[in-house]
């Protein structure tokens, strides 16, 4: 086997890390919590930092009228399909496709990771503005508009008395790695198919 199929090969298997790692990680640090909140978001769950975690996010968040972190949502049922049919076509592609092939799995990859970080945002979006108007506390900005409780999609924010971290974890570094070897394969496909005509 060519070693640009290999290095295909290993990218296509790369994804599949996020079964196992979590992808992103949300922290709230506040004088009150002498230990941070936090919680992992995987591929079809979130789960807690440290424990009850996630209850005690959402008993706070329910003063300022935020919904329950659920525990499921319709995409973990998408996005796990979506991760073992695209690695099974990067297998297939890196057994029997060429360089080029590399290069579509690669592009693909990179619209869906895409569509999948713009999903985070409009559901981080809706947890943090659609709140309940009968909620025990209001908070309102200068311009006398409701208060956002929205967290970073990425980075560091500042939310009340609450510094928000949102970062990627180990598994959305897998994703990245298998995207990136991918493009790789492709140049050094190329590369070799140009030796072998030249």
């Amino acid at each position: 086997m060519k070693r640009s199929n290999i290095i295909m090969l290993i990218a296509a298997l790369l994804p599949l890390g996020l079964f196992f790692f979590p992808l992103w990680k949300i922290t709230l640090e506040a004088p009150q919590y002498p230990i941070p909140l936090g919680m992992y978001i995987h591929i079809n769950d979130f789960s807690d930092v440290h424990p009850h975690d996630i209850k005690n996010i959402n008993l706070m968040n329910h003063y300022v009228g935020m919904k329950y972190i659920p525990e499921a949502i319709p995409e973990f049922k998408i996005f796990p399909i979506g991760i073992i049919v695209t690695s099974i076509l990067g297998l297939i592609i890196a057994l029997k496709g060429n360089y080029k092939w590399f290069l579509s799995w690669f592009v693909l990859m990179i619209i869906l990771s895409s569509a999948g970080l713009y999903d985070f945002y409009l559901w981080e979006y809706d947890y943090g503005h659609d709140l309940d108007p009968k909620a025990i506390m209001k908070f309102t900005n200068p311009d006398g508009s409701v208060m956002g409780f929205q967290p970073p999609l990425f980075g560091s924010k500042d939310i009340l008395n609450f510094r928000a971290h949102s970062y990627p974890r180990l598994g959305a570094f897998f994703l990245g790695l298998g995207i990136a070897a991918s493009f790789i394969a492709y140049l050094i496909g190329k590369k070799n198919n140009k030796r072998i005509t030249s």
